[in-house]
C-alpha cells in the first residue's frame, strides 16, 4: 500500500507528512488494519546486551519523539523501538522548516533541534502504552543548557526513564543542537559518562533491575577521536555504542537544490561512511562493546552490510520513509537468509 501512498505523502511538506503518517498508522492500528500496511516478519531472534530481541531490525530515535505511536509502531514488525530524543523540559525545537526531503538522493536532512514535550509526557505515554517489546528511550539536554551542566539534565532523564525502559541511550552527537557533539571530547566523555555509570548501577539497584546504557556517537569524527571513544568506552563499561547519528557533510548532496540546507543529513548517502565508522569502532572494541548499526538502510543487502561491519542490531529511519513498513520484513528476511540468522549462526 505505501507505494501508492507515498507520491500523495512526498507532495506534502516533510514534517506535515511525518505527522499524517503517524496518525494515519494509529488509526489503522486502532481499526485493525494495520495487516494492510505491513507483514511483521518472522521472529529471528538475538541476544544484545543482556536483552532478547525478536528479530534484529529496529526503529531509530527521532520518528516517535514522544512515545505518541507506541502501539502502532511497534505492530508493524520491529524488534525493538527506541523513541525520544527526550529532554527534562518540554522545547519547540528549531524555527520551522527544519526537515527536507532530497528525493533524487534518498536522504533527507533535518535540524529538528530535540523537539519534544518532555520527558515527563514521554513516560506518561509509554506508560500507557500496550507496547511490550525491547523499548529504547533517547535522553538528550534541552537547548539553553550549558554544557558545563549537561550531565544533570541527563541524570534528570536517565532517573524518570529509567523504569519503563529497556535500555537507554545516551544521544550527544545531535548536530542540531549547538555545543551538544563537544561532549564528545575525550576527557569531558570521561566524566560524563563516569557520572551516568554510577547512576545507573544506582538506579539498577533501586529497581532490582540493571538496565543496559548505550551511547550514540556522530559520524563526523577523526581518526584519534574514535579512538579516545573507545578507550573510554571500554573503560567505563557502558554497554553499547550506536553508530552513527546524522552527518554534517553534504558534499554528497551537494547538487541538490537543498542539499546546502544546515542540519544533520541521513539517508542513502550516510551509509558507506556511517558503515565505516561502525567497522573502524567494531575493530576498536574488539567484541567487549556491543554495537547498533543505523544509518542509510534502504534494503536487507544494508541492513546485512551492518552486521558483517561487526553490529549486533541495527537501525532504520530514513529508508523507512522512502521504503515504507516493508523495508522492516526485507531486512530481516535478507539477513535470515545471508546470514543464517542474526548473529551468523
Amino acid at each position: 500500500m505505501y507505494r501508492y501512498l507515498r507520491p500523495l505523502l512526498f507532495a506534502l511538506a516533510p514534517e506535515t507528512a511525518h505527522d499524517l503518517t503517524l496518525y494515519g498508522l494509529d488509526v489503522a492500528h486502532r481499526s485493525e488494519l494495520l495487516r494492510f500496511v505491513a507483514t511483521p516478519p518472522d521472529d529471528l531472534p538475538v541476544a544484545a546486551f543482556g536483552l532478547h530481541f525478536p528479530n534484529p531490525v529496529g526503529l531509530a530515535a527521532g520518528l516517535d519523539k514522544n512515545a505518541d505511536h507506541l502501539d502502532a509502531l511497534g505492530a508493524l514488525g520491529f524488534g525493538f523501538v527506541e523513541v525520544g530524543t527526550t529532554t527534562p523540559r518540554p522545547q519547540p525545537g528549531n524555527p520551522k522548516p527544519r526537515m527536507f526531503r532530497l528525493a533524487a538522493h534518498e536522504a533527507i536532512i533535518n535540524r529538528l533541534g530535540f523537539n519534544n514535550d518532555g520527558v515527563d509526557a514521554l513516560v506518561r505515554h509509554a506508560e500507557k502504552s500496550s507496547y511490550a517489546g525491547v523499548l529504547g528511550i533517547n535522553i538528550g539536554k534541552n537547548k539553553d543548557t550549558p554544557n558545563e551542566k549537561a550531565v544533570d539534565d541527563y541524570l534528570f532523564c536517565l532517573e524518570r526513564v529509567y523504569a519503563r525502559a529497556s535500555y537507554v541511550t545516551v544521544n550527544i552527537s545531535s548536530p542540531n543542537t549547538q555545543g551538544l557533539r563537544d561532549l564528545q571530547e575525550e576527557e569531558t566523555l570521561r566524566r560524563f559518562i563516569g557520572t551516568l555509570r554510577e547512576a545507573q548501577e544506582r538506579l539498577g539497584a533501586r529497581h532490582g533491575a540493571r538496565k543496559p546504557m548505550l551511547l550514540k556517537i556522530a559520524p563526523d569524527l577523526s581518526e584519534s577521536e574514535l579512538d579516545a571513544i573507545a578507550e573510554v568506552l571500554l573503560a567505563s563499561g557502558v554497554d553499547g555504542v550506536i553508530c552513527t547519528n546524522t552527518t554534517i557533510d553534504h558534499s554528497a548532496v551537494a547538487s541538490d537544490p537543498q542539499g546546502q540546507e544546515t542540519g544533520g543529513l541521513s539517508g542513502r548517502p550516510l551509509m558507506a561512511h556511517a558503515t565505516a565508522v561502525q567497522r573502524g569502532m567494531a575493530e576498536r572494541l574488539k567484541g567487549k562493546v556491543g554495537i547498533v548499526g543505523v544509518g542509510g538502510i534502504l534494503d536487507g543487502d544494508d541492513a546485512v552490510a551492518k552486521l558483517d561491519a561487526g553490529a549486533s542490531l541495527v537501525q532504520v529511519y530514513s529508508g523507512l520513509i522512502y521504503r515504507g513498513p516493508e523495508l522492516i520484513a526485507e531486512c530481516v528476511n535478507e539477513i535470515r537468509r545471508q546470514r543464517g540468522g542474526a548473529d551468523g549462526r
